[in-house]
């Protein structure tokens, strides 16, 4: 099945209600003529918000799917006649896992420096437990960190297409497998996509032919990848690092095409088996690569005082220039512009450092040479 050049734009009505995409020729011609205008949401998607009233406000069925991974994962949003948004998502993973095993250490040795263990147990300088740490049910940071950046991310497609469906990829081992960190949390994502489902649709009326309200579904792997090979979607299995829609976000696609396309049975006088029932229209759509900007926090006891009971400055998110960490500028050095997010600053030469979308640093470029184009969202878009 070929991809047809057609990219379709995000509609927002005059009061900002979700309207059906429309194509990007027609949105140009609205924007010409004063009927609209152009924005951008965090994802960086562009879209028109309308300056008069919609000639219709019917809206037919748009589907959000997710295809999760432990290291990155793929989005893409649908409708039967075109595929609205794809995404390749570079989960956090590895990065809070280190910081958490950092903070541990440095923990010990902070509790290491206050009791003293030469006088008894009792007497001792321990904290009362301020909490109840033997709770169950208790979901890890690295994979709370994944699961969050998946859902921002749903939350701000959600903002501007009329979704009604949302579709997990999910994860069943069998076997002694061993341990996945994909599986864990999925129930703690299905309940929370169902409140985003929930809530994406107030104040929308029903559409004709679909169920009232949106609905959260999951498939498991094995059709995904049954659905991907009967859309003719390419898969790089080699190395899913590759930011391209053949690593994770075709994946996606075949997610959103299973609420569109079902493989059933069919019976008549002569013969009986099953076949495809339905279609989807393969188009082309934006794709974006998504990640978190790598701050760092202040840290105050990161290492002992130097002499004079003063410490070194660790971490801080907002600089002595008017510009914070994740900071999205465009800085000009000689002949070399960049377009880039604030990672860091030094104050003696009044120079910013600047990083790309996977925290790769462009390099440090002076503060008057600096403009900011968008403060900090907490995304990092490509």
């Amino acid at each position: 099945m070929q991809k047809q050049p057609t990219i379709r734009v995000p509609v927002l009505s005059p009061l900002g209600k979700k309207l059906m995409p429309t194509t990007s020729a027609r949105a140009r011609k609205w924007i010409t003529a004063g009927k609209a205008k152009p924005v951008w949401n965090d994802l960086n998607i562009f879209c028109v918000q309308l300056l008069v009233e919609p000639s219709g406000t019917e809206t037919q069925e748009i589907v959000v799917s997710i295809d999760p991974g432990k290291l990155f994962s793929g989005v893409a949003a649908a409708s039967k006649k075109a595929v609205l948004f794809t995404a390749h998502l570079v989960l956090p993973f590895k990065r809070v896992i280190a910081r958490k095993q950092a903070q541990k250490l440095l923990r010990r040795a902070r509790r290491g420096r206050r009791i003293n263990r030469n006088i008894p147990f009792a007497q001792r300088a321990h904290h009362q437990k301020r909490f109840n740490n033997r709770r169950g049910n208790k979901l890890p940071p690295s994979i709370r960190a994944n699961r969050q950046l998946e859902l921002r991310v749903v939350k701000e497609l959600v903002k501007l297409f009329p979704v009604t469906s949302i579709v997990y990829e999910y994860v069943k081992a069998k076997g002694n497998k061993g341990f996945s960190p994909v599986m864990v949390g999925q129930v703690w994502m299905l309940e929370q996509l169902s409140n985003i489902a929930r809530q994406s649709v107030a104040g929308v009326p029903p559409v004709k032919g679909t169920v009232e309200g949106a609905s959260t579904h999951n498939l498991e792997g094995w059709k995904t990848s049954i659905l991907r090979k009967q859309l003719g979607l390419e898969k790089n299995k080699d190395d899913k690092s590759v930011q391209d829609v053949t690593t994770h976000a075709n994946d996606a696609i075949a997610l959103c095409a299973s609420r569109f396309m079902q493989y059933k049975a069919f019976h008549t006088a002569n013969s009986h088996g099953r076949h495809w029932v339905g279609s989807i229209q393969l188009t082309d759509a934006p794709f974006k690569v998504i990640a978190r900007p790598q701050l760092y926090r202040r840290q105050l006891h990161f290492e002992n005082p130097s002499k004079g009971g003063n410490r070194k400055r660790k971490g801080g998110t907002v600089t002595l220039f008017g510009f914070r960490s994740g900071d999205l500028v465009v800085a000009t050095k000689g002949k070399k512009t960049v377009k880039g997010y604030i990672g860091g600053y030094s104050e003696v030469n009044k120079v910013v450092s600047i990083y790309d979308h996977n925290w790769k640093r462009y390099g440090q470029f002076s503060i008057s040479k600096t403009n900011l184009l968008r403060r900090s969202n907490g995304l990092c878009v490509a």
